[in-house]
Formats: C-alpha cells, sequence, structure tokens
C-alpha cells in the first residue's frame, strides 16, 4: 500500500553537496513523481525502491553550460557519453551555431556541417525542433540556444559581408520565433567563417528582441589569441546595448604569446561583473577542439586530426604527419580532409587552472559527438573536474566543484527548479563516489567512460545505475523562464 509518505525512490545514508556550495552533510533524499520531495532521516519511510548511497555522495545531476548535441539529442538519444559523466541537463546551440531553423536545401559551412546528421530532416524552424525533442525524449534534459551563424546560412545570399537591412530584419524575426518557442538565448560564434564578416552592430541589430526578455547573449568571442581584450570589450559593449545577461564561451587564452594572460583577463571580466551580467564556462582541458581549419594562422602548434569526412582512416593522425606522409603542406593537408574536425594542443595548462579556479566559471564540455577520436571532454569532462582538479591537485573543495556545475550554471542559465538539491526541485540527481571518480578518456582512447560515477536519476527516473545504461530517456525541453 502506497501511504501518502511513501516514495517513488529513497536514496539512503549519502553524503548530500546539495550544489548551492553549501558544506555537505548526510542525509536521505525521497523522490516523488519526479520531483525531491524530502531530504533528511526517511528510514521510516516506504518506497518503491532504495538506494544505498553510504560512502558516496549524492549531488543534483551536473549541468554541461556548453555543448554541441543538437543533433545527438535526436540522433543518439541515449546520450552516453553525457550520462555516463553524470550529466542531466545539456545546453545546446553554442558557438553560432544550431541546427534549427534551417533550410532543406542548404549547403552547410563548416563549422555547421560539425552539427549536420544527413539521415535526419532538417526543421525549418525552431519550433520543430523543441517539439521533435518533446516527442522523443532523450537520456537528458534539453536548453537550447539558437545560433547567429545558421540565421545568417537561412537569410544571407553570401556570408562574406554584412548583413543587409532587410537581412537583419530577417534574422531578427527568426530570433524572435525562436525565443517565442522557447529558446534560451542566441549564441555567436564570431570566429568561425560564416559569421568572420558580421559587424558589432549587425549583431546588436539583429540581437533586439533579447532587449527585457531575460534571454542570454552567449558567444565564441571573435578572437581568444592575441586580441582577447578587445573581443571582451566587444562582448560585454553587446551585453551592455542589449541589456541582456551575457555567457562568455569557453574562457581561453590560445598560442604562446598569451600565455599567462589570464591574469589580465580574469579581473577585467571581474571589474564588469559588478557593472553588468556577466558569467563565463570553461573545458577542464589545454586542448580546443572545433572544425579543421584552412587558415595558415590558426593551423600552427601541434594538430591531432579528430574525424575526415573523405579520409576516415586519418582519425586520431597528427596534421603534421598526414601532411608528410601525402608529399604537401600542412594547409593543403588540411584542405584535402574536409569536412574534418581537429584537436590543437595551443593552450597553457597554468591559464587552464586559474581560469577554472576563477570563483564564478561554469563547467562545459564543448564535446563535439562525432567521429572516432573526439576530445576526451567529450566523455570525461565533468569527473575530470571531481577528481583532477578538486581532489587531486586540490583546486578548489568538492563542494566548489558541484556547484561550478550545478547550482551556479542553473543561475547563470535561468533554468527553474535545476541545479540545487532542494524540495520541489526536478529530481536530477547523480550519485558519485568521491575517492575513485575520474575521467578515464584521454587523447588516445577518447571514448573510456569516466570511472566513479554509480547511479545517475533524470526527472526522477534511474538512468545509469553502476556502469550500465538503463535505456531510460526521461529528458525534457527546458523552455526560457518567462520573466514576471
Amino acid at each position: 500500500m502506497h501511504n501518502h509518505l511513501a516514495f517513488d525512490i529513497i536514496i539512503e545514508g549519502g553524503t548530500v553537496i546539495d550544489g548551492s556550495k553549501a558544506p555537505r552533510f548526510m542525509a536521505d533524499v525521497g523522490i516523488r513523481e519526479g520531483k525531491i520531495g524530502a531530504i533528511g532521516d526517511l528510514s521510516a519511510c516506504d518506497a518503491a525502491q532504495r538506494i544505498n548511497a553510504h560512502g558516496k555522495v549524492v549531488a543534483p545531476g551536473f549541468i554541461d553550460s556548453h555543448t554541441h548535441d543538437d543533433q545527438a539529442v535526436l540522433s543518439k538519444p541515449d546520450m552516453t557519453f553525457k550520462i555516463s559523466q553524470g550529466v542531466t541537463t545539456v545546453v545546446t546551440g553554442n558557438c553560432g551555431i544550431s541546427i534549427a531553423p534551417l533550410r532543406p536545401d542548404s549547403d552547410l559551412p563548416s563549422p555547421l556541417n560539425l552539427l549536420e546528421d544527413t539521415q535526419n530532416p532538417r526543421f525549418s524552424t525552431f519550433k520543430d525542433y523543441l517539439d521533435a525533442l518533446r516527442q522523443s525524449p532523450s537520456a537528458v534534459n534539453v536548453a537550447a540556444m539558437v545560433g547567429h551563424s545558421t540565421l545568417r546560412v537561412m537569410t544571407m545570399s553570401s556570408l562574406e559581408r554584412a548583413a543587409d537591412p532587410a537581412e537583419i530584419i530577417a534574422m531578427s524575426r527568426l530570433l524572435d520565433e525562436a525565443l517565442a518557442a522557447g529558446a534560451i538565448g542566441i549564441s555567436t560564434g564570431t570566429y568561425y567563417p560564416p559569421a568572420a564578416h558580421a559587424p558589432t552592430q549587425e549583431i546588436i541589430d539583429v540581437c533586439q528582441p533579447l532587449k527585457g526578455s531575460g534571454a542570454l547573449y552567449v558567444t565564441h568571442m571573435r578572437d581568444e589569441a592575441d586580441n582577447t581584450l578587445t573581443s571582451l570589450e566587444e562582448t560585454f559593449f553587446i551585453g551592455r546595448e542589449l541589456n541582456s545577461p551575457v555567457v562568455i564561451s569557453h574562457h581561453k587564452l590560445m598560442r604562446p604569446q598569451n600565455f599567462g594572460k589570464s591574469a589580465i583577463t580574469l579581473p577585467i571580466i571581474q571589474k564588469a561583473m559588478k557593472c553588468q551580467c556577466i558569467s563565463l564556462d570553461c573545458y577542464p582541458y589545454n586542448a580546443s577542439s572545433t572544425m579543421l581549419h584552412t587558415d595558415p594562422n590558426r593551423l600552427q602548434g601541434r594538430i591531432l586530426i579528430s574525424s575526415s569526412e573523405p579520409h576516415p582512416e586519418q582519425a586520431g593522425r597528427d596534421l603534421d604527419d598526414i601532411a608528410a606522409e601525402w608529399a604537401i603542406d600542412k594547409v593543403d593537408a588540411a584542405r584535402r580532409l574536409q569536412p574534418a574536425s581537429a584537436i590543437y594542443f595551443g593552450m597553457d595548462e597554468a591559464d587552464v587552472q586559474n581560469i577554472l579556479a576563477f570563483d564564478e566559471t561554469m563547467i562545459g564540455s564543448d564535446g563535439i559527438p562525432s567521429g572516432e577520436k573526439p576530445h576526451p571532454r567529450l566523455w570525461g569532462t565533468f569527473p575530470r573536474v571531481l577528481g583532477h582538479y578538486s581532489r587531486d591537485l586540490k583546486l578548489f573543495p568538492l563542494e566548489t566543484a558541484v556547484w561550478k556545475m550545478t547550482g551556479l550554471t542553473a543561475r547563470n542559465f535561468n533554468l527553474p527548479q535545476r541545479g540545487t538539491l532542494v524540495i520541489g526541485n526536478y529530481a536530477d540527481i547523480v550519485i558519485f563516489d568521491p575517492l575513485t571518480v575520474r575521467d578515464a578518456a584521454d587523447y588516445e582512447n577518447s571514448t573510456a567512460p569516466a570511472k566513479g560515477i554509480e547511479v545517475v536519476i533524470v526527472n526522477g527516473e534511474v538512468s545509469w545505475l553502476h556502469g550500465t545504461h538503463l535505456g531510460t530517456r526521461a529528458g525534457q525541453v527546458i523552455t526560457r523562464a518567462m520573466n514576471g
């Protein structure tokens, strides 16, 4: 008999780290109808299922602030690469690229083609995309953004210039539609060829619908190398003009001449935070990953090929070695491998640690879920922060590590009733072993699942249990919390 005290699940005897940065405490957690029903001593209560968490940490499910899972949530709905590391919510549509809205016939330039899945139909409106996700949910919750580069591809006859007034109006209208459908904001990627010719004013004009909406302006800035400071200023300016919360994506400083400059950028960001709503995320690696560039300035240092459509056999090899084997220079080799993605070893570990340890930095994986040899961050980001950086290097306490991937992210992205273990919140929960949790994926074996993630619960349903995906697809579409 279920009485009114009964729970669907009771997680017993765990150490609760609630996602608020508060000190850990011992408690049971009761789940009822997909929400957290009670936290405390529940030993006298009935439950349909009991999960023993003695010696383990019970935390909110991790929120991946920066993903390119737009297509994967539909075509790989088990989302094992995220669930296996404790991620229960993904923010999609980053770096200016989203898979909606798109015309069925348009050719997709890089990096948009990294998201393309030719087996699946395209979505001509953002609403169609969110409806498809509602009809066939994935294993994780999705909070989706629309990409500025995608809007350019939808509306412009040429991407090699600034948008004209009619194109700006058309893009702005598409943004309005996406926000009405539930997009949580817009992202830009002016670093990339499809949006490189977009001046600051184009972005401000296109993004007018953000004003007063509470929706986010999220950006892969124009430059993360020699001109980082100018890019930060542009980003802050756009946020002020739109009166919109800003997220600086994967803050980093590329190339040796910029190593150490986080000592300059972080105080600038901190100062700007006092005047406007600004947040930032990063991933816990000193190598980045994106489309394989053909601009020689962007082919400096060691570059590892992740995927290549015409030459899949080259995945996992260095571009220099491939070029030598083909007896051509590396720009020509990069052209021959297109479309392709790659890993760039271009950051300083000291900067990575400095940015990670900065109080306001959220955690985002920025993984690209395609190819045989993805960047290990696709499978390892969150356990790497918990194990390597928090436990082993003692960069910050475990409470802080959990907050950076839960409560902080839910607050900055305005995801209501997520990110903290509080009665009434959705029951997105991860149970992990604080002594053994770690990333197993590396550049050689980049799809090895993490260690120490024992149980993952999404909206009250167990999805991952002791290394096994239960096939549960309980993810929801998280739409923008409307103002007022």
